[in-house]
């Protein structure tokens, strides 16, 4: 998924137009969640800008040296990430974008350009489906299709058997929307082999790559290397204050920046964000193995706490965590257990559930989780013990 939003607030805007009363119950929300003692998850953008601030002078001196004199139109500290970010991921280049919208559709139109096909195969639920209205087709001249079906990423066969030529495949990994979920690395080698098949680039969605190496038990050059060309996000896995980067062949990149310039991206400083995307990839991209294990331990005492709680109907999605984050869905209506959320925070700061509750159905919600440093903190009958509060608050079903 690329980047016009991310957890949180974030979350809270990519699901859509506010429901009633849903912008106050936000704001309770985040004012709870910075006065909680405890909380299962906690990220950086929701600190003040004076916090956010004093942590980067902080951090970054460990990383750069802050006597170099700041970028201008992406030489030096942003320069030093797109290097930085081309090693871990083992391609020739990486260019830094402002976003990963804009990236993925540089991507996408160059690659176009090369094969004369502007059909980009993805799946239903990826993120320029769902979240960036419609801007493949109505920016840059792409024609998206559809390939795959269910809350799971497409198959080889459903690759080999599309009933329509495409010039690129485009893979979200994970995809978010169906419950962050991955294939197994023989099945993403032999979906990346079908598209091959059918002479078509592979590009990867991995705003949230930097978290998948455990599932895959590969490194991410090894993961990054199935394709002809990755994004990756700086904030969703790595708490940056925001960016992208697209990697890929020196060829391509170098046209991408090009496409950068045209399209707005060739901002005039971006030190802040550069440095806090060099930090996160010191600080938290060694530590995501850990949030994902972590993650395992927190989904199952989630079912056990709600099991045990009698709440009926209640989901972890995907019952093992392919990454450090997850969906749970339980059988009410959004606001009803927002509330019990908030309300849970404000009278005994413990908050289990950060994020947004979205509609999944007639009576049914949805909401994100997201294990981090903080969530390290909690054992198994921690969360169990806030399930079984939370679950308190919420009103008997019939």
């Amino acid at each position: 998924m690329s980047d016009t939003t991310g957890h949180g607030t974030g979350q809270d805007a990519e699901r859509g137009t506010d429901r009633p009363g849903q912008e106050g119950l936000r704001e309770r929300r985040a004012a709870a969640r910075r006065r909680a003692r405890r909380a299962l998850s906690r990220a950086g953008w929701g600190d003040t800008i004076g916090e956010r601030l004093a942590q980067l002078s902080r951090a970054g001196a460990a990383v750069y040296d802050l006597d170099e004199p700041a970028d201008v139109y992406g030489n030096r500290i942003v320069a030093a990430l797109e290097e930085r970010v081309a090693a871990l991921l083992g391609t020739e280049a990486a260019a830094f974008f402002p976003t990963g919208t804009m990236a993925q559709q540089v991507a996408l139109r160059c690659w176009a350009g090369r094969t004369g096909d502007p059909a980009v195969a993805l799946h239903a639920l990826s993120h320029p489906e769902v979240h960036e209205r419609n801007a493949f087709s109505r920016v840059s001249g792409l024609r998206p299709v559809r390939v795959g079906s269910g809350p799971r990423p497409p198959t080889a066969a459903e690759i080999r058997d599309f009933e329509e030529p495409f010039g690129a495949l485009m893979l979200e990994l994970p995809l978010r929307d169906a419950g962050f979920v991955l294939p197994t690395w023989q099945e993403l080698t032999e979906v990346v082999e079908a598209a091959r098949e059918r002479d078509a680039v592979v590009h990867f969605d991995g705003a949230r790559l930097w978290e998948c190496t455990d599932h895959f038990g590969r490194p991410l050059e090894e993961i990054a290397g199935l394709a002809d060309s990755v994004y990756v996000s700086f904030y969703k896995s790595l708490d940056g204050f925001g960016g992208a980067a697209l990697a890929g062949p020196m060829t391509l990149v170098e046209e991408a920046k090009a496409w950068r310039h045209r399209y707005g991206g060739m901002i005039f400083q971006q030190f802040p964000t550069a440095l806090s995307a060099l930090v996160g990839l010191d600080r938290e991209l060694p530590r995501l193995p850990e949030y994902v294990r972590h993650a395992r331990v927190v989904a199952g005492a989630l079912r056990e706490g709600f099991a045990a709680a009698g709440v009926p109907w209640a989901r972890v999605n995907p019952e093992e965590p392919h990454t450090h984050e997850f969906q749970v869905w339980l059988p009410y209506e959004p606001d009803v257990v927002a509330e019990a959320a908030v309300r849970q925070c404000e009278e005994t700061s413990v908050l289990l559930f950060a994020n947004d509750w979205a509609g999944a159905g007639p009576g049914v919600a949805m909401t994100e989780v997201t294990v981090r440093s903080a969530g390290l903190e909690w054992t198994a009958g921690d969360v169990r013990d806030a399930v079984r509060d939370f679950a308190g608050r919420l009103p008997e079903r019939p």
